[in-house]
């Protein structure tokens, strides 16, 4: 198996699903997005991810979204979630994907049971072993249950090539320090991704390679920003954009992330509905008027930026 491998850096977009009023997927509004993103500079698109409600669609629709984001996209890399409690199914769709045309797939732990150490190192290896693509861990313990260890990917990247990179949604910098140092040393090729807008720039000084941040749904100009001062040596930029990034992020304690992303990127660009499955509920008064508030001063609303 001779496997490509991509240069995965820079903003990747965990995109948000869009959905209409009677809670069908928008495919107008999946398309919309895409252009949208690939016209301010992103790097890569990742649907059917935890900010797109993939817990929350079937299989057909999983299977349908990520062919629209294919059919649709010119430039960047395409790295749709597989993410599935059974290893069989994740290794399912990790094959459909593939045979669309897909530049690598993305991957959390098993969410329901907590396999142990062994076990997740068999449905990495499993994912790695039978897709023909790059394979991205996305270790985000608050909502898996489960630390992927630092150790463990190691591990894991000894052993199989494909396992392309990880996106780390943990707030710990000692976590990502020892990342990126020591599985770096393993592949210097091994790309390191948060998935946290407050560590884009941290991740970036330390040595990592970019961010998979949902704010970029409707501000990627800040994320694709930050990230291209910074590459350039321009860090007096990079930080000033950093600083708004840490006022902006404040919006997730607001609401769930894909409900406050669709909200703002309802009220700054107006096309996509903010719709998202229950039991996630709409914004109250109240938060919509906290979130208003937030892009207001940012000068983010429709008709200020």
């Amino acid at each position: 198996m001779v496997i490509q491998l991509v240069n995965i850096r820079g903003i990747i977009v965990p995109m948000i699903t869009p959905f209409r009023e009677d809670y069908t997927i928008d495919a107008d509004g999946s398309k919309w997005l895409v252009e949208f993103l690939e016209n301010n500079g992103v790097h890569g698109l990742f649907p059917a991810g935890s900010t797109g409600e993939f817990v929350h669609l079937s299989r057909d629709e999983r299977d349908s979204l990520v062919s629209l984001v294919v059919g649709s996209h010119k430039r960047a890399l395409v790295l749709p979630g597989v993410s599935a409690n059974s290893t069989l199914e994740a290794i399912e769709f990790g094959r459909k994907y593939v045979d669309l045309g897909v530049d690598g797939v993305i991957a959390t732990p098993p969410y329901y049971f907590k396999p142990r150490r062994e076990g997740l190192f068999q449905h990495f290896g499993n994912l790695a072993e039978k897709i023909d693509a790059p394979v991205i861990i996305y270790n985000i313990p608050s909502l898996t249950g489960n630390l992927i260890t630092v150790d463990l990917l190691r591990d894991l990247i000894w052993e199989y090539s494909n396992i392309s990179g990880i996106k780390i949604t943990y707030s710990d910098f000692t976590y990502l320090r020892r990342a990126i140092i020591e599985l770096k040393e393993v592949n210097p090729r091994f790309s390191i991704l948060t998935g946290i807008g407050d560590m884009l720039l941290p991740n970036l000084m330390a040595g990592g390679d970019g961010g998979v941040v949902a704010l970029a749904n409707f501000d990627p100009k800040l994320l694709v920003g930050l990230y291209k001062t910074y590459v350039s040596g321009n860090l007096e930029a990079s930080v000033s954009l950093w600083r708004r990034l840490l006022e902006l992020s404040e919006i997730y304690d607001i609401a769930e992330t894909p409900v406050v992303i669709k909200e703002a990127l309802h009220l700054v660009r107006g096309i996509i509905k903010p719709v998202t499955r229950p039991p996630l509920l709409p914004l109250d008064d109240a938060r919509r008027k906290a979130l208003v508030e937030k892009l207001s001063r940012l000068g983010l609303l429709a008709g200020e930026s």
